[in-house]
């Protein structure tokens, strides 16, 4: 047998080499196809990933951290379902938004711990409120918006249901205050495209807030030429300390036995040169709001002690009251600039009533007892203004350095048809005696109301029944000329001279 030829040595060697290559072809093609997939595997749970990841940054996105609440963006999914809704099913829904009134300075006051839970508990009695089947919204620190299913009588009584129960008082630890809110309300489709609806509602919520705030209103077309009318108010309010269109007009106080003008409350008036005499009701919101009640604050104390030696120098001497507000209050030097201004009038404390509202002085926060142990030391005579309408502790009352307890003329303004007006007014005055101090009614406007006061016990009584406010300088003429104002005399021993230690003796 012969060996084999080298043509067949050749082709087996050939095919063995095709074998490897196919071999190792089909060995790479599997890694390749197991890094594939493996590859593939990954991008899936990385997608995954993102995709939860993505939705949990949409629900931070959409929900307040603090309250829990929707945000702005949040909100404003929830108002385009809403709206296709009504477009494609009919109907109708209102969106309310909430200011709290003043919340800046109760954060300032309490601080930003305090302020943050007053939010919360804001958040938690908005969606509590067992009429609002709804959506809420924190728009900024102090303002809400909301969502109710129905036309403007749903809005309304949602709104009544929110501002009752916002007023209800906050209790942190020993701290207690009390807010009040403004509401405004726009209804769909009735109040303006989707795109324009918040802003309806807030036009609406800042017209409440030029009228004192605390209420709610719905949405209406003139409101849009009020808040520009507001804009150019303030801009004139910014020129008008300066331009000095600003006077103090003054309203006597009546001893209630007697019946002679006892002291005079001095109440600001802005002569504008094109609104005429603007009242502080409008203006004072809108000085607060915008910073500048502190320059008018100043000058009001200023102008008070300057009218007041001006009739000590003509031989009247009678107390002075100055409205203080809670921006004043949470000034550190108010009483010391308070005191300069007596030094250089020539004036005596005990001649100076500081009149500071209830809700003020029941804040019970650092900085305002500070200034409170102040005017205790400095000998002020204080008063606390609109008594009964807010929520004092009695504990915080007696630490006060009060003379005497302002009753709101609120309660007056009711008292001969009321006897809830009567119960509350009996109280206060039983309150006063207890704590030994007195008290002065405010708004007495008919001759019922006085006898009834008088009869209760109150100590002055102040109102149109007696005077309005009018100029210093008119009622230093009438006092000097004929001591008398409409139907009431002063008292005799204002227009004695008397030693600095007898100043107060004559009026109690």
């Amino acid at each position: 047998m012969g060996l084999p030829s080298e043509g067949a040595n050749l082709s087996g060697d050939l095919m063995n080499a095709t074998i490897s290559v196919i071999a190792a072809s089909l060995l790479l093609a599997a890694v390749m196809l197991g890094l594939y997939l493996r590859e593939r595997q990954r991008r899936l749970q990385l997608g995954l990933k993102l995709e939860q990841a993505a939705q949990q940054m949409s629900i931070h996105l959409e929900h307040d951290r603090l309250t829990g609440l929707l945000t702005r963006s949040g909100f404003d999914v929830v108002l385009e379902k809403a709206v296709q809704k009504v477009d494609s099913s009919g109907g109708a829904f209102c969106v309310l938004y909430v200011a709290l009134d003043n919340f800046g300075l109760l954060n300032d006051a309490f601080g930003q711990g305090i302020g943050d839970r007053l939010l919360k508990e804001v958040a938690e009695r908005l969606t509590r409120c067992a009429e609002l089947s709804t959506e809420a919204c924190r728009i900024t620190a102090g303002e809400f918006a909301l969502i109710v299913n129905g036309g403007l009588a749903i809005g309304r009584s949602a709104a009544k249901s929110a501002n009752s129960a916002l007023t209800q008082p906050f209790r942190f630890e020993a701290i207690q205050t009390q807010v009040s809110c403004s509401i405004g309300i726009a209804c769909y489709p009735e109040h303006g495209s989707r795109a324009k609806l918040l802003g309806h509602a807030a036009l609406a919520m800042r017209s409440v807030k030029l009228n004192g705030g605390g209420d709610f209103c719905q949405y209406d077309l003139k409101m849009g030429l009020e808040v520009r009318e507001q804009a150019v108010l303030v801009n004139d309010l910014r020129k008008a300390l300066e331009l000095g269109q600003f006077e103090l007009f003054f309203q006597p106080k009546i001893d209630a036995i007697s019946l002679q003008v006892t002291a005079a409350e001095a109440l600001l008036r802005w002569h504008h040169p094109e609104h005429g005499l603007v009242s502080p009701v409008i203006f004072i919101p809108l000085a607060e709001r915008y910073g500048l009640i502190g320059a008018l604050g100043n000058w009001v104390i200023e102008e008070a002690c300057r009218k007041a030696a001006r009739w000590r120098e003509h031989g009247l001497r009678m107390r002075v009251a100055v409205n203080i507000s809670g921006y004043q209050m949470r000034e550190d030097d108010l009483v010391e600039r308070i005191e300069s201004a007596l030094q250089r009038s020539g004036l005596q404390p005990g001649r100076f009533t500081c009149e500071i509202t209830e809700s003020v002085a029941m804040e019970d926060t650092k900085v305002t007892q500070i200034t409170f142990d102040k005017m205790r030391r400095a000998g002020f005579h204080v008063s606390i203004d609109d008594f009964g309408t807010g929520y004092s502790s009695l504990a915080t009352l007696r630490r006060l350095p009060a003379a005497e307890l302002k009753i709101d003329r609120a309660f007056v303004s009711d008292l001969e048809e009321s006897e809830d007006a009567r119960s509350i007014v009996k109280s206060i005055v039983s309150l006063a005696a207890a704590l030994n101090l007195r008290v002065v009614a405010e708004g007495v406007e008919t001759p019922g109301q006085c006898d009834l006061l008088v009869s209760m016990g109150c100590n002055e009584l102040q109102g149109y029944l007696f005077s309005m406010p009018i100029p210093g300088d008119e009622l230093e003429r009438l006092a000097l000329n004929n001591h008398r104002l409409k139907t009431v005399e002063f008292r005799q021993s204002l227009f004695a001279t008397t030693l600095p230690t007898e100043l107060d003796s004559s009026l109690h």
